[in-house]
């Protein structure tokens, strides 16, 4: 039998090869440590359990849902937009809800590319704004992200036969796997740019509700003129610790919702009653859960750090998202340093390169861990001297 040739031109996920390799140690018996995926330990607050099961009671929520969600879910989305951002979006034509963002972020690009177009791609960035290029036959231009630009993409460097043909433009921040943060003026410069070259501006906010020291994020709906030409993803996995329940939403420019409905209504069946029931109640019931979270992350990132600085890595302390960015020291690449985490201390954490080539020279923590396994973790890499190179 056959395969279609994009499957060859994917690499392995990498998380999914993260789990692969924390499922064997444990196995072996392994007391495993991982910092490698960004999946919240804390569980779902117990008010939006609580209505889950309130609502797998009800009949109707057996039924297929609609794709575009019920209108009560799509006018909590655009109240807690106005209240979180201000503005107003309009929850029958600006708002589309999803099986969570990565589901909304895959789609995508069969609404903007068709084969031979380009698409311009972060780098570092979460793999699937590539595969989701890939997948419709596009290429990607990438943008390299620099430290020393703040991990923000330098628009100028695009060559301007690119930049003309390119039909969109991923960008992500609070940004994974950096933590770097864009202000109001940098998403006002890529608005800017996209409505010149008439391209679509995909925004992936899913972190924006992680912030420390009351760092508060921007969403890209809060530039003038965004909604010409943007759409916003946003996700409620990392915000209530909702991985598992699979919600996320995509809101911005009427036409682009419009065309994001159109594919996955073609494509998926929406998502079921009951888990909107539940976005509805973590919408627009209480907020304090989130600071709660915020707080518990914040003591993690920075008793990670301490253990890092330690260890002798270089480590910025991040601002924002579910993780620390550590540059690997001279001589390692980023899987090297990993593999050694691994072999010598059973620690997990995820190499740069997994996000791209521009994410070499670095590893990345999630501090999606808990407590207990944080300090354990943080003790093992105090105990720890960083090995001689090989042929160093």
């Amino acid at each position: 039998m056959k395969f279609s040739d994009r499957l060859g031109k994917l690499a392995p996920y990498p998380f999914v090869e993260i789990s692969r390799i924390i499922a064997e140690k444990k196995a072996a018996g392994v007391d495993i440590v991982t910092f490698g995926i960004g999946d919240p330990d804390i569980p779902t607050p117990q008010p939006i359990i609580d209505k889950l099961m309130e609502a797998s009671q009800d009949p109707p929520n057996h039924r297929y849902p609609e794709t575009d969600g019920l209108p009560e879910v799509r006018r909590a989305i655009a109240h807690w937009y106005e209240q979180r951002f201000g503005g107003q979006l309009d929850p029958d034509k600006e708002v589309l809800p999803l099986i969570g963002a990565k589901e909304g972020i895959g789609h995508a690009a069969f609404c903007f590319l068709d084969p031979g177009d380009i698409a311009l791609i972060p780098d570092p960035a979460y793999p699937v704004y590539g595969v989701g290029t890939m997948f419709a036959g596009a290429e990607s231009h990438i943008m390299p992200l620099y430290e020393r630009n703040g991990w923000l993409p330098e628009l100028d460097a695009i060559p301007g036969p690119v930049a003309d043909a390119a039909k969109l433009m991923w960008l992500n921040y609070p940004n994974n796997p950096t933590s770097a943060v864009a202000t109001h003026e940098d998403l006002a410069a890529a608005v800017a740019y996209c409505r010149e070259k008439d391209i679509a501006l995909l925004h992936d906010a899913a972190y924006s509700e992680i912030g420390y020291e009351g760092y508060r994020a921007t969403s890209c709906m809060q530039v003038d003129g965004a909604k010409d030409v943007s759409l916003e993803f946003h996700s409620l996995s990392k915000t209530y610790n909702m991985t598992g329940w699979r919600f996320g939403m995509a809101v911005g420019n009427a036409d682009m919702i419009k065309a994001l409905f159109q594919i996955k209504a073609n494509l998926d069946s929406g998502i079921p009653q009951a888990i909107q029931q539940m976005a509805i109640e973590a919408l627009t019931g209480p907020q304090d859960c989130v600071d709660s979270n915020v707080e518990i992350y914040q003591r993690r990132r920075d008793r990670v750090i301490k253990a890092l600085t330690t260890l002798g890595l270089t480590v910025d302390v991040p601002r924002a998202s579910l993780y620390i960015w550590a540059r690997v020291p001279e001589g390692f690449t980023s899987a090297e340093l990993a593999a050694r985490l691994l072999e010598e201390t059973d620690i997990v954490v995820t190499p740069g390169s997994s996000y791209g080539q521009y994410g070499e020279g670095y590893i990345r923590l999630s501090l999606t861990t808990p407590d207990e396994q944080v300090e354990k973790g943080c003790q093992r890499l105090e105990g720890w001297k960083i090995p001689a190179p090989q042929g160093g």
